[in-house]
C-alpha cells in the first residue's frame, strides 16, 4: 500500500518527535501536502501549453529584455526555498514571444525541485527553442534558505547564475549591452 503525500507528512512529524494528533498539527499533513503540490506544480505544465501559440510576427531584431521576474523555487538537495529574480533577454528573428509567456516559462521551471544552475539553463533553452532567437541571455540572482537557515547560515549571500546562448555568447558587445541594461555591468 502506497502512502499519500499527507500521510508521508504525518510520518515526518512523528519522525521529528511531534504528536500529529495535537491540536496545532491536526491538519498540518494535509496543508503541507497541498502546499508542496502547489510549490511543485511546474511538473504539471508543458512549454507548449504555456506558450499557447503566443508567438507574433515582428520585424524587430533588437534585444528584448524582461527583467526582475520574481521567482520562487525549492532546492532539490534540502527541499528548502530559494527566492530571487530572473532577467531574460532574446534577439528575435521574425517572431516575438508574448510578454507574459516569458514570466510563465520562468515560473514553470522554478516550480520544480531545482538547483539554480539548471534552472537558468532550462529557461534559456526553452526561450531559444520557442523563439528560434539569434541569442538568449538569462541571469538569475537568488537567496537560498538552505544556506541562510542551516549550514553556514550566511544571511546576506546571493547566488548569481547566467546562461548566454547564440549572440549573447558569441558577441561580447551583445552580452555587455544585456548586462548593462539589467544593471549588472558598468
Amino acid at each position: 500500500m502506497t502512502l499519500s503525500l499527507s500521510e508521508h507528512y504525518r510520518e515526518i512529524l512523528v519522525g521529528l518527535g511531534e504528536n500529529p494528533e495535537r491540536e496545532g498539527l491536526l491538519d498540518t499533513p494535509k496543508r503541507a501536502a497541498k502546499a508542496m503540490q502547489y510549490l511543485c506544480h511546474g511538473y504539471d505544465q508543458t512549454l507548449d501549453a504555456i506558450v499557447n501559440g503566443a508567438l507574433f510576427a515582428s520585424n524587430s531584431d533588437e534585444m528584448v529584455i524582461v527583467k526582475d521576474i520574481e521567482l520562487y523555487s525549492l532546492c532539490e538537495h534540502h527541499l528548502l526555498p530559494f527566492i530571487g529574480k530572473a532577467h531574460v533577454a532574446y534577439i528575435p528573428t521574425g517572431k516575438v514571444l508574448g510578454l507574459s509567456k516569458i514570466a510563465r516559462i520562468v515560473d514553470m521551471f522554478a516550480r520544480r525541485l531545482q538547483i539554480q544552475e539548471n534552472l537558468t539553463r532550462q529557461i534559456a533553452d526553452a526561450i531559444l527553442d520557442v523563439t528560434n532567437a539569434a541569442g538568449v541571455g538569462v541571469v538569475i540572482e537568488a537567496q537560498h534558505m538552505c544556506m541562510m537557515m542551516r549550514g553556514v547560515e550566511k544571511q546576506n549571500s546571493t547566488m548569481n547564475t547566467s546562461v548566454m546562448l547564440g549572440a549573447f555568447r558569441d558577441s561580447n558587445t551583445t552580452r555587455m549591452e544585456f548586462l548593462q541594461l539589467i544593471g549588472r555591468s558598468k
